[in-house]
């Protein structure tokens, strides 16, 4: 008889290419059907377009249909706090199999300037999130973020999630009208403490429109686990996104990143229904072996 993880792991092909090595995958069994397609535009699978040269992550393919096509490390062994690039982790048995992309103070960017503007001005949004958490190796106190566009100046509008130091989960939105770190046009949406070294399906849904929305945050269940209001101005211009870090980390590389392991990123640009969150939280977890808690 064959097992449960036996049937969802992913077939691991690593292609030799020209400047390193791209490990790629066939499709997931069974995701096609059940992972929601509409307003995807963002997917990056640690089983698939991850490319890895000297043994470190040099790009990671975004795997839906985005302007935002490639996320690539921009450091090298002089970059102050960390290599800058990431590491391939794979056969992980806590995900059946699967693999993930290892941070450590380091990140990945898009230089796609404004793929990803409009999800904080009007249209709305939902990322899901498969991943573990190290310690944190704190370079602004409280900040160590797994993904983010904020705006690398000004007032610093755009989303981002990440954790306190003692792996306190939060995410946010920030309309760049006032520049506290966490106020009323900046509200932290604040989560549980993540133990470390296991996995979660962590996701976040900002509602749609112009006026005021509710932004929710969703551990390991479709009931949300907090949620704040969020005033949405249309006129809002965030920045590139960057996975592993709060921003494009021009100024600081390394200082605001977290400390884990990612084996899927996916972002919506609309807000998911309950039913769709239900079917997608679903999804993953078949994907990733992972139970129900």
């Amino acid at each position: 008889m064959i097992a449960k993880s036996q049937v969802i792991v992913a077939v691991v092909l690593v292609v030799t290419l020209p400047g390193g090595v791209w490990a790629g995958a066939q499709a997931h069994p069974k995701e096609k059907a059940n992972l929601v397609r509409k307003g995807l535009i963002l997917d990056l699978d640690a089983d698939r377009g991850v490319k890895v040269a000297d043994g470190r992550v040099e790009s990671w393919k975004n795997q839906a249909d985005s302007k935002a096509k490639m996320f690539v490390a921009t450091r090298d062994a002089s970059h102050k706090n960390g290599t800058g690039h990431p590491v391939l982790k794979e056969e992980i048995a806590a995900i059946g199999g699967h693999n993930a992309v290892v941070f450590k103070r380091q990140e990945l960017i898009n230089f796609e300037e404004d793929a990803f503007d409009h999800l904080t001005t009007g249209s709305g949004y939902t990322w899901f999130a498969v991943m573990s958490v190290y310690p944190q190796v704190s370079g602004l106190k409280d900040v160590n973020s797994f993904f983010g566009n904020l705006k690398n100046g000004g007032k610093y509008e755009g989303f981002w999630a990440g954790l306190k130091d003692d792996n306190t989960l939060w995410m946010g939105s920030r309309n760049g009208i006032t520049f506290g770190r966490w106020d009323h046009n900046n509200p932290q949406v604040l989560g549980p403490k993540l133990d470390e070294n296991r996995y979660y399906v962590i996701a976040g849904r900002m509602g749609a429109g112009s006026g005021q929305v509710t932004i929710e945050l969703f551990v390991d269940g479709i009931k949300p686990v907090a949620s704040e209001p969020y005033p949405v101005n249309p006129k809002g211009n965030p920045s590139k996104m960057a996975i592993g870090q709060e921003r494009d980390a021009t100024n600081h590389p390394g200082h605001e990143s977290f400390d884990g392991e990612l084996a899927r990123l996916l972002v919506w640009e609309r807000p998911l229904s309950d039913q769709e969150l239900k079917k997608t939280l679903s999804s993953l977890r078949e994907i990733y072996d992972l139970p129900a808690r």
